[in-house]
């Protein structure tokens, strides 16, 4: 197994990594698809199916997909060019992706929610289609968008969860005991090792490069959080609070006043400023998801804003440390909130976030497996519950509380003695257990919760 930590942070656009990000990479996909078939299409068209049904305006899925057939990437969005083609197409019902000339597609008719039975292979699934002339069928692909950005056809699904084909890299732990056991006889760290698996794939240059970039674009979105206000897109009419909190906690530093608990308000106020970025549909990075997208940036920004002796040169360390640990969850369990609830995104980073934070703490490998299994313990049995019209209202206080909780779960681990009864490969079986025992209508499907009882949008 080896997911590369790009895998695991993906720099992608809001509202959603497998509503948003998710559909857009799949409509990517198919362009690539009917670019490599023997006949030409003269037009498009796309389902959805399941918990992109139920809750795609709210995450802006059609949207997703719309612009993903006009060619647009996650990667590179530009929202005021996004915007332009929105509009055109809508007037023109046609789309131009590069090398497929112009297509036909009229949202209203070629755009389907599908608000029946899920498809059988994932909650997140989609169905698209190439037509001829007379508007007949005559190619189509099914996609699962399976959480963090992650895309599979309906034959990827069906071969298993380990897909990667690529060369034996030198370290490929399965388990976080596999992890430990290597560390230990190899005499690296966990960011080493996982440093090692990556350069064993790409030039150290491409990589560090990458790296930068991944902070650059969390921390860039944290500070545009704090520094917009407003009122977040959907009809619930939420003003976001970020910058009026973060306003107030700088006014009170150096204050003799200020309390010891306003640490925990700074790291929520981050976490905040990221997610409300997220639900307005802005530049973020999976971490490992787009709901849990605040965690890991509030931790790395509390670290460097706040701990003395912190420093910007290490956030590639927490990072790589962070993807070992978010790599063996999805491996083993799962990041999707469509299949385990929210633990699987909000209790997944926060166990990412928990061992980052360790690591640049000094701490060993069994000190960084203890404070990634804290962390993850602390939010089994959460539950997902997105409300139609804005995007995971509860994600967006769950991500401060799961960066109080990796930054306290750091702490225990790097104060203990190393020796904890519940292990975190123990951990993450449970989680996988927890969400294939949850009620389907209150993970990611807009069916229970909130999102029933919260008047339409």
């Amino acid at each position: 197994m080896f997911l590369s930590v790009f895998d695991m942070f993906k720099v992608g656009v809001g509202p959603s990594s497998s509503h948003t990000i998710g559909p857009m990479v799949a409509a990517a996909r198919f362009l690539d698809h009917l670019r490599a078939q023997p006949f030409g299409v003269a037009g498009v068209q796309a389902s959805l199916h399941g918990s992109l049904a139920f809750t795609g305006v709210g995450h802006a899925t059609d949207r997703a997909v719309i612009l993903g057939l006009a060619g647009f990437r996650a990667d590179d969005y530009d929202a005021e060019k996004a915007e332009a083609e929105l509009t055109r197409i809508a007037s023109d019902h046609t789309v131009s992706p590069d090398g497929l000339g112009t297509l036909r597609f009229h949202p209203k008719d070629d755009l389907i929610f599908d608000y029946g039975p899920a498809l059988p292979g994932h909650a997140n699934g989609m169905i698209l289609k190439g037509t001829d002339a007379q508007g007949d069928v005559i190619t189509q692909v099914t996609y699962y968008s399976i959480g963090g950005g992650f895309v599979l056809t309906e034959a990827e699904l069906a071969a298993g969860k380990d897909s990667d084909t690529g060369p034996p890299v030198p370290f490929p732990f399965h388990t976080a005991q596999e992890m430990l056991d290597m560390a230990d006889m190899a005499g690296k760290s966990i960011a080493e090792m996982k440093r090692t698996n990556e350069l064993s794939r790409m030039p150290g240059a491409d990589l560090d490069k990458g790296l930068a970039r991944i902070w650059e674009v969390m921390n860039n979105c944290i500070t545009r959080g704090l520094e917009t206000d407003g009122v977040l897109p959907g009809g619930l009419h939420v003003r976001r609070r970020a910058k009026g909190i973060y306003d107030a906690l700088q006014a009170e530093r150096g204050m003799n006043l200020t309390a010891p608990h306003t640490i925990n308000d700074f790291m929520s106020t981050y976490a905040m400023a990221v997610n409300e970025e997220n639900a307005a549909g802005g530049q973020v990075v999976t971490a490992p998801t787009n709901g849990a997208a605040g965690v890991i940036p509030a931790t790395i920004r509390y670290w460097l804003d706040h701990v003395p002796g912190a420093a910007a040169s290490r956030v590639p360390e927490f990072l790589l440390t962070a993807a070992a640990i978010g790599g063996l969850i999805k491996y083993n369990a799962s990041i999707s909130g469509a299949e385990c609830g929210c633990q699987a995104e909000v209790g997944s980073a926060a166990a990412m976030a928990a061992a980052g934070f360790a690591a640049v703490l000094g701490g060993t490998p069994e000190q960084i497996e203890n404070a990634a299994e804290i962390a993850l313990e602390h939010h089994l049995g959460m539950t997902c519950d997105p409300v139609k019209g804005l995007v995971q209202v509860p994600c967006i206080e769950r991500n401060g509380l799961g960066a109080i909780k990796a930054v306290s779960a750091a702490s225990l681990a790097m104060r203990g003695d190393g020796v904890h009864l519940v292990s975190l490969d123990v951990a993450i079986e449970t989680m996988r257990q927890t969400g294939a025992d949850m009620s389907e209508k209150y993970k990611e499907t807009a069916l229970g919760g909130l999102a029933v009882n919260v008047p339409n949008c």
